[in-house]
């Protein structure tokens, strides 16, 4: 009796075919192939779901602004009219009443960026502060500060109003900006991305080379931080823009309206003059492709945010 030798050929191919036995095990208890995507398929339908939620009234606007009144009313909310003229509504948007809503879009963009920016400067210090320096008293400042987001802005809207109407400043541009530059979220959001994202030994060798504190966070701290500090931006500018109670209370000149109180406006004026119904809906729309395109330009800050620490070396 001749016994054929083991090679490497015969057992590769032995090995390949209980692989492959394996394999059809396994596929045979998870439910074949397709399983997976039946097993997403519930998450998939509760995404698509919120995207039509949350985009449907984007793309309503979007084809309304192109409508004259009549097919505003007369024609489907989702497509375009047999008549669409973007260009003319959009001509009447800028230039009704001596053209004010550039007006309201400049203080709009004045609010939103500037309040933005100094609210992302104040959390982003305030937050690390309180992620790398031990003091007395600080979990309890921390705690009164994040207590803030629990309070409604509603609530203080009259108590801010009457702070500011003791010393002179309702019915200007700093009654609706200096209120917007505090941000109780973007402190606790910093605090944490700093305690976790910016590491001890980095600050204690800047220390050694001969750094300072401020140096540090400047030109250090806030590298580390960006992903925070986009997000903390996104969200206060988005805020100060959509905000429609504080400058209601605060501002009586239309000049100095932001873009929400100013569409508002025109919308009392529709019952009287048709016109403007026009206007209101062509201004939301130029006000939301201009939020689109803040979100779009900062996605960037937030992929860099996610995949960091995801590689070694």
């Amino acid at each position: 009796m001749v016994i054929a030798p083991v090679t490497e050929s015969t057992r590769s191919v032995t090995t390949g075919a209980a692989s492959d036995r394996r394999d059809r095990r396994a596929a045979r208890r998870t439910g074949g192939p397709g399983v997976g995507f039946w097993a997403s398929l519930p998450t998939l339908a509760v995404l698509v779901t919120a995207l039509v939620y949350f985009a449907l009234p984007v793309v309503w606007v979007l084809f309304a602004a192109t409508k004259s009144n009549a097919d505003l009313f007369g024609s489907f909310g989702l497509w375009f009219s047999d008549a669409p003229q973007p260009l003319t509504n959009l001509q009447n948007l800028f230039t009704t009443d001596r053209g004010i809503y550039t007006q309201w879009l400049l203080n709009s963009l004045f609010y939103s960026g500037l309040g933005a920016l100094i609210a992302t400067i104040l959390s982003g210090a305030a937050g690390y502060a309180f992620a790398k320096y031990a003091f007395a008293g600080r979990e309890a400042v921390f705690a009164m500060i994040l207590g803030g987001v629990l309070v409604p802005a509603t609530v203080i809207a009259l108590p801010t109003y009457f702070m500011f109407n003791a010393v002179g400043l309702t019915g200007t541009y700093w009654s609706f900006l200096l209120p917007s530059i505090v941000s109780p979220f973007g402190v606790y959001l910093c605090r944490i991305y700093a305690t976790a994202g910016v590491p001890d030994e980095v600050i204690e060798a800047a220390r050694l080379d001969g750094a300072g504190d401020v140096r540090i966070f400047a030109t250090m701290a806030t590298r580390m931080m960006a992903p925070a500090l986009v997000t903390v931006f996104l969200f206060q500018f988005v805020g100060i823009w959509n905000n429609y109670l504080l400058p209601l209370v605060m501002l009586n000149d239309a000049r100095t309206f932001p873009v929400t109180l100013g569409l508002m406006l025109w919308n009392g004026q529709t019952q009287r003059a048709p016109l403007y119904y026009e206007l209101v809906v062509t201004g939301a729309a130029v006000s939301a492709v201009l939020l689109i395109v803040v979100m779009a330009a900062l996605q960037r800050f937030w992929r860099a945010g996610l995949t960091a620490g995801a590689t070694k070396g």
